[in-house]
C-alpha cells in the first residue's frame, strides 16, 4: 500500500514515458512492414509488452533496447503461432492482434484475463467478417477469447456497427492496406474517442500509407501497399503527464512536462487547454508544456468522449474547484480496465468528495459540496488510471493511501519514482 504525503508547493520539471497508443500502433506497422523500423522512446510496460511477445509469436522480431526498438517487419506476413496468444487486460492490443491474426493463415486464439473477457469485441468481429475473416468468440458472449481461422482478408466495402470504441476502427484502418483487394471501412453511428483515430491515420501516413477520410471519421477509402521500414519518434505520454499537471493545478504549484510537444498528436494533452478553462496557466514552448496551478480553480461543463482516459485525472481535480463540474459522454468508461465510471465516484465519496453517477455522465460537486476531507485507503480494481489520478489527491488530502499500487505498470513502471520528482 502507498501511502501518499501532501505537499505544500511544487515547481518541477520532468518528463514521462512514451506515448503507450503511439508506441502500440507504430509496433503493429513496424512489425507489418517491409524490414528493419527503429522506434525511438518507445513506452516498456506491461501492456507494450503484451503486444511485443504477441508480435514475436507471430514471427515478428522485436529487440528492445534502453531508448530505442527494432523491429524486424515481414511485409506483412503473418507466422501461425504454436499456442493461443495471451494479452492480459490490453484492450488496444487485443482489438489491434485480431485484425493482424486475420492476415494469417492457420488457426489463431486471442485471449486475455478475467476482465479482458467482460470487454467486448463483437463489433470489431463484425467488420471482420464483412471483409471475409472467420472469426467466433469462443464462448459467444461477444467477447474474448476469439478463434480465427485465418486466411487472409478479402478487402471490399465493410461495415463497423458502431464506433463507441476507437480501438475496433483503428484496428481494422492499420491491417487494411493489406487486403486482397483495396478496403471501403463504413461506421455506424457516433465515432468517439476522434484524436485516436487522427492518431492511428498518422502513424499509417507516417509509414507510408495515406488513408482517405471524410470529416466525420466515418467512411474511409483505405489504399493497397506496404509500410515502409523507418525511425521514428515516440512522442512522451500526455495521459501519464496528466498526472503532473493535476499535481500543479491542486497545489497551486507549476510543473512542466518536457517531453510532450505542442501540437500534440494525442488528444489527452487537451487537458492542458480544460485546465486553463478551470483558471491555471498554461504555457506551450519548446522546452514542453507547462501548468500552473491556481487557488481558485473553477468547476467547467465539458464533453469528454474523445479523451476518456484523463476523465479520471479531471475528475480529481474538480473535486477541489469552486463550483460543479460536469463530465459528459462518458458512457465508454464502463468496458475500460474497470467501470471507471463507477469506481471514480465510489472512490471519491471515500474521501469525502460527492460526486453523482448518470448512465453516460458524472458530476462532481466541488469543494464548497463536500464534507470535510479526510484520507482513506483506496481501491484501484487493478486499474493503473485509478492509482495514479487518487494519487493527485493525497497531494491536497492527508491520509490518502493507494492499495495494490503496483498496477501502473500496465502503462508507466516507475511512476511512483517520478511522481517523488514533486517532491524535491
Amino acid at each position: 500500500m502507498k501511502e501518499i504525503r501532501p505537499l505544500a508547493s511544487i515547481n518541477t520539471t520532468l518528463t514521462v514515458p512514451g506515448s503507450k497508443s503511439l508506441t502500440q500502433r507504430a509496433l503493429i506497422a513496424a512489425a507489418l512492414a517491409n524490414g528493419e523500423s527503429i522506434l525511438h522512446y518507445p513506452l516498456a510496460s506491461e501492456d507494450t509488452e503484451y503486444t511485443s511477445h504477441a508480435l514475436a509469436a507471430m514471427g515478428i522480431s522485436v529487440t528492445p533496447g534502453q531508448d530505442q526498438w527494432r523491429v524486424q517487419g515481414n511485409g506483412g506476413a503473418i507466422a501461425t503461432p504454436e499456442q493461443e496468444i495471451f494479452l492480459g487486460n490490453n484492450g488496444t492490443a487485443t482489438r489491434f492482434l485480431t485484425s493482424v491474426a486475420a492476415l494469417g493463415h492457420g488457426p489463431f486464439t486471442i485471449n486475455g484475463d478475467q476482465r479482458m473477457h467482460e470487454r467486448p469485441i463483437k463489433p470489431l468481429m463484425e467488420a471482420l467478417s464483412g471483409w471475409g475473416v472467420a472469426i467466433r468468440s469462443v464462448h459467444n458472449t461477444g467477447c474474448p477469447p476469439v478463434a480465427i481461422a485465418a486466411n487472409g482478408i478479402k478487402g471490399g466495402k465493410t461495415l463497423l456497427p458502431e464506433g463507441k470504441s476507437s480501438q475496433y476502427l483503428s484496428s481494422l484502418l492499420l491491417v487494411a492496406p493489406y487486403a486482397a483487394q483495396p478496403a471501403e471501412l463504413l461506421v455506424a453511428g457516433e465515432v468517439l474517442s476522434k484524436p485516436y483515430v487522427t492518431m492511428t491515420l498518422a502513424v499509417m501516413k507516417d509509414f507510408g500509407i495515406e488513408v482517405t477520410a471524410n470529416p466525420e471519421l466515418n467512411h474511409f477509402s483505405i489504399p493497397q501497399g506496404c509500410y515502409q521500414a523507418r525511425n521514428y519518434a515516440v512522442e512522451g505520454d500526455a495521459s501519464s503527464a496528466s498526472y503532473f499537471w493535476a499535481a500543479a493545478a491542486v497545489t497551486g504549484g507549476r510543473v512542466t512536462v518536457a517531453n510532450v510537444p505542442s501540437p500534440s498528436l494525442q488528444g489527452d494533452a487537451v487537458l492542458v487547454d480544460i485546465l486553463a478553462r478551470m483558471g491555471c496557466g498554461v504555457e506551450r514552448t519548446g522546452a514542453g508544456i507547462t501548468v500552473t496551478g491556481s487557488s481558485e480553480l473553477r468547476g467547467v461543463e465539458v464533453d469528454m468522449g474523445d479523451c476518456p482516459d484523463v476523465v479520471p485525472t479531471l475528475a480529481v481535480v474538480a473535486a477541489f474547484a469552486k463550483g460543479r463540474t460536469v463530465i459528459k459522454n462518458i458512457a465508454h468508461l464502463r468496458i475500460k480496465e474497470c467501470d471507471r465510471l463507477h469506481v471514480m465516484v465510489t472512490e471519491l465519496a471515500k474521501l469525502g468528495i460527492t460526486a453523482e453517477e448518470r448512465p453516460d455522465a458524472m458530476i462532481i460537486a466541488g469543494r464548497e459540496g463536500n464534507r470535510p476531507l479526510s484520507g482513506a485507503e483506496i481501491d484501484t480494481y487493478n486499474d493503473h488510471r485509478i492509482a495514479m489520478s487518487f494519487a493527485v489527491a493525497g497531494l491536497v488530502v492527508p491520509g490518502v493511501r493507494i492499495r495494490e499500487e503496483g498496477c501502473v505498470v500496465k502503462s508507466f513502471p516507475d511512476f511512483w519514482e517520478r511522481f517523488e520528482l514533486l517532491y524535491r
